[in-house]
């Protein structure tokens, strides 16, 4: 796919009207802020400071068996469950939050200050300013995610150093989040949404619909924290192309069903 010189002027429009939009911008940066910095400190703190002993972590001995490495140490363990296990999926929903607060307003927003007919008239077709505005909400949505991983590096590497004189070193985890599972799940989910709020009316409901996207994460959320299962490498990697594949033909399918009318309604 070659970008024109407009559709990166209007990806630019609608990545400056959102950072100057403050009822959006607050949920972007609360959200990222909690996952990032707020539950690992808590976690970090709770594992690291806590008078935990076996028979507090006696229940969890059988997850713990399922992680690599010959630690005996439960307090190592139990941070490195958290930190290369569990705190990863949230940074799945990152990218899916930032995408719907973006996407859901990008033709909601030109509805409502009756701009829609205008970007119309330009020289590009309905599938390339779709194409553009879903570069500017994927871009967005990465940059999000990136910036909180690099936040919440520093706040746990700051932690478990004060706290043990260790630094701690990712797992495999992340870089396949970040290079591959946030982009694509990124993708899916914009594709989804700007489909969506090219219908709606408003951006309430743009949002809402927006919501149900990550239903499917939380369960994933609740299975790892439960112990039913782990995420391990291999099968995020497989996770991520599986999805890969999935946001290609989620493009493909919308832009062949896109039509003025539809969208003008």
């Amino acid at each position: 796919m070659i970008i024109s010189k407009m559709q990166l002027a209007i990806a630019k429009k609608d990545m400056g009207n959102m950072l100057k939009n403050k009822n959006l911008l607050l949920p972007l940066t609360i959200v990222p802020i909690m996952f990032s910095v707020f539950m690992p400190t808590v976690f970090v703190l709770i594992m690291l400071l806590s008078p935990l002993d076996r028979v507090d972590m006696e229940g969890m001995e059988k997850l713990f068996a399922q992680l690599p490495g010959n630690s005996q140490d439960l307090r190592e363990l139990g941070l490195n469950m958290f930190l290369n296990y569990i705190l990863p999926v949230f940074f799945i929903i990152i990218p899916v939050m930032a995408a719907s607060v973006m996407a859901a307003g990008s033709f909601v927003g030109e509805k409502e200050k009756s701009t829609l007919e205008t970007l119309f008239y330009s020289p590009l077709s309905l599938r390339q300013i779709f194409e553009a505005k879903i570069m500017a909400s994927v871009s967005l949505s990465v940059m999000v995610t990136y910036a909180s991983f690099i936040l919440m590096i520093l706040t746990v590497e700051l932690e478990v150093f004060l706290i043990t004189g260790k630094g701690w070193l990712p797992g495999v985890n992340w870089p396949i989040i970040l290079i591959l599972l946030a982009p694509a799940i990124s993708l899916i989910a914009v594709a989804l949404i700007v489909k969506g709020s090219a219908k709606a009316q408003t951006m309430e409901e743009a949002q809402q619909k927006s919501v149900f996207l990550v239903l499917p994460l939380a369960l994933l959320m609740v299975g790892q924290f439960t112990g039913l299962f782990l995420l391990k490498w291999w099968l995020l990697l497989i996770l991520g192309v599986l999805l890969a594949v999935i946001a290609g033909i989620v493009t493909k399918m919308i832009y062949g069903d896109l039509d003025y009318e539809k969208v003008l309604k």
